[in-house]
């Protein structure tokens, strides 16, 4: 296994999807990936408060099997459901207690929106002194944040805090999307590590492309699989610190191990980086709008996260379209301040300035129609009750 940020792996293991028996998590099989893990040299392992069952699994294998000091845990706070100061205390014993541990090696702000969430966690729940507090007593090693959602609020949020390190959705088809490689790079250059979540876009970019470009991959030599792809693109940036993978298979397990022990920093030719943007380009052939990315649209004088909507339109498309109004929700909808689409008054300004000559307005409406129906609204209404911002 490589290492690279404070001897943690490059690969960590994502403890959202645990193999399941009925309803509950497969204990049986998910204790032998994950010791399969760590005798491979897997180090780094990522849970969260509201994953169903997760930590309380994780913190009993560990445990049980003598393992903890060898790991390093991650798991997060859920401070949408934090209403009253006293509750970041209460939820973090809880983690403690299910995790069978007296200290969190990574500890993140989970979904943190913007810079505007994370000021009124500071002023009315004093959250900033308590993470100082816990770090200096050490049950917490290191600070910092999962973030979904736009470049510009992303920088924002860097800038908000010392934080010790970050996790953004990045993968090939995000390149110029959520954070981004703008938001990535940005990162780096401040000193702040950068772990990846969704490089398989929850395995789409594995199993789910469309034809032509499974077509593409599996005719190009030498072979490699489509999640050797993904995951070799992103090793290959140095600005990449540890990639999580929800591997939830022996033989997905081991695949991830296998390209984690032979892909290294600059290690794509000239001829994989274009084969891959035609791969992309064949996937972005159902594109609707034909948004780069770009961000020349903003800021929206309304404050509509222009490409932010589109992409999430697009990926109703290119995915599926529960996909699609899940990123828009929390890209735009769980913010301090909403950038959904029907923000927009046509004032004609985006249009100016789009190099690709897109007629933005218009196709806003077509955002607003597709993602702003009825199961937006529910989805929405339900999500808003556990994010009150």
């Amino acid at each position: 296994m490589q290492y690279r940020m404070n001897d943690l792996s490059v690969l960590g293991f994502g403890c959202m999807r645990f193999p399941r028996k009925g309803a509950a998590t497969d204990m049986k099989q998910t204790e032998q990936q994950i010791m399969h893990a760590i005798e491979n040299g897997i180090n780094y392992f990522d849970t969260a408060y509201v994953y169903p069952g997760s930590e309380a699994a994780l913190g009993k294998i560990l445990d049980e099997n003598g393992v903890r000091d060898k790991v390093n845990i991650a798991t997060k706070l859920p401070h949408y459901l934090v209403k009253e100061a006293d509750d970041v205390q209460r939820y973090f014993e809880k983690e403690l207690d299910r995790l069978r541990t007296d200290h969190i090696d990574y500890y993140l702000m989970h979904m943190l929106p913007d810079a505007a969430v994370w000021k009124e966690l500071c002023e009315n729940k004093h959250v900033d002194e308590w993470i100082e507090e816990k770090k200096r007593n050490g049950e917490i090693g290191k600070i910092g944040f999962s973030y979904h959602g736009g470049t510009e609020a992303f920088i924002e949020l860097l800038d908000a805090y010392p934080w010790e390190f970050c996790q953004i959705q990045y993968n090939y088809m995000d390149e110029n999307s959520q954070a981004g490689r703008e938001g990535l790079k940005y990162a780096a250059a401040k000193g702040i590590p950068v772990f990846i979540m969704e490089p398989l876009r929850g395995g789409r970019l594995a199993t789910k492309l469309p034809r032509k470009a499974d077509n593409m991959i599996a005719k190009h030599y030498p072979r490699k699989s489509p999640a050797e792809w993904a995951l070799k693109w992103l090793w290959d940036q140095p600005e990449v610190s540890v990639i999580l993978s929800g591997m939830n298979s022996m033989e997905m397990l081991d695949e991830n191990i296998r390209i984690a022990n032979e892909t290294g920093v600059f290690s794509m030719t000239d001829e994989e980086h274009e084969f891959l943007n035609g791969v992309r380009d064949a996937i972005n052939e159902k594109m609707k709008v034909g948004c780069t990315g770009c961000s020349y649209c903003m800021p929206c004088p309304m404050g509509v996260d222009i490409p932010g909507c589109f992409r999430s339109y697009e990926n109703s498309y290119i995915d599926n379209y529960f996909t699609g109004i899940k990123e828009y929700i929390m890209c735009t909808t769980l913010r301090k301040d909403k950038s959904t689409a029907s923000l927009c008054v046509e004032c004609g300004k985006c249009k100016e300035h789009c190099p690709q000559k897109i007629n933005i307005p218009d196709q806003l409406k077509n955002v607003k129609k597709r993602l702003e129906g009825v199961p937006y609204k529910v989805a929405a209404a339900v999500l808003k009750k556990r994010f009150p911002y």
